[in-house]
């Protein structure tokens, strides 16, 4: 009997410690398919500013991009089928010189809304944070907002 309640103690543990273990996720790469990467590339160095780090095979066709630290943007150019861009869908980046970026994508004639819709507007959310959205040439929705982390 003591053997057993041993047993049962044992594994008792043993599932409570498995079940609660944390894989400390860090988000490595955000991939997007697209129709150009040379135009997209443009876009993402020259407008977006991040600095592209080459492709491990240098393969024709891929473009990537660094983040912030070792997140990623990997473009990847290749048939697709098409589909709806949703701007709920969006890429999230985040700056505390929201200001500079907008004078940036003015600069550039580059089209910024808020979250309804309206051209050249920001978005204030209760917590503070300011927001603008905007698509990069394939269409896919970027916010680019004011949140600290």
């Amino acid at each position: 009997m003591k053997k057993a309640y041993v047993l049962l103690l044992f594994f008792t543990v043993v599932s409570k410690t498995v079940s609660s273990q944390s894989f400390d996720f860090k988000i490595d790469h955000f991939a997007l398919v697209v129709d150009d990467s040379e135009v997209s590339a443009d876009f993402y160095a020259n407008i977006l500013r991040l600095e592209e780090t080459p492709h491990p095979d240098k393969a024709p066709g891929f473009r990537w991009f660094i983040v912030s630290g070792s997140s990623q943007i990997h473009l990847i150019e290749k048939e697709f089928a098409p589909f709806e861009k949703n701007k709920s869908m969006h890429l999230c980046l985040s700056t505390q010189d929201l200001d500079g970026m907008i004078l940036h994508l003015e600069n550039n004639d580059i089209a910024y809304s808020d979250w309804p819709g309206k051209e050249n507007a920001v978005t204030l959310r209760s917590d503070g944070v300011r927001q603008i959205y905007l698509q990069d040439p394939d269409g896919y929705w970027i916010e680019i907002n004011t949140a600290e982390h």
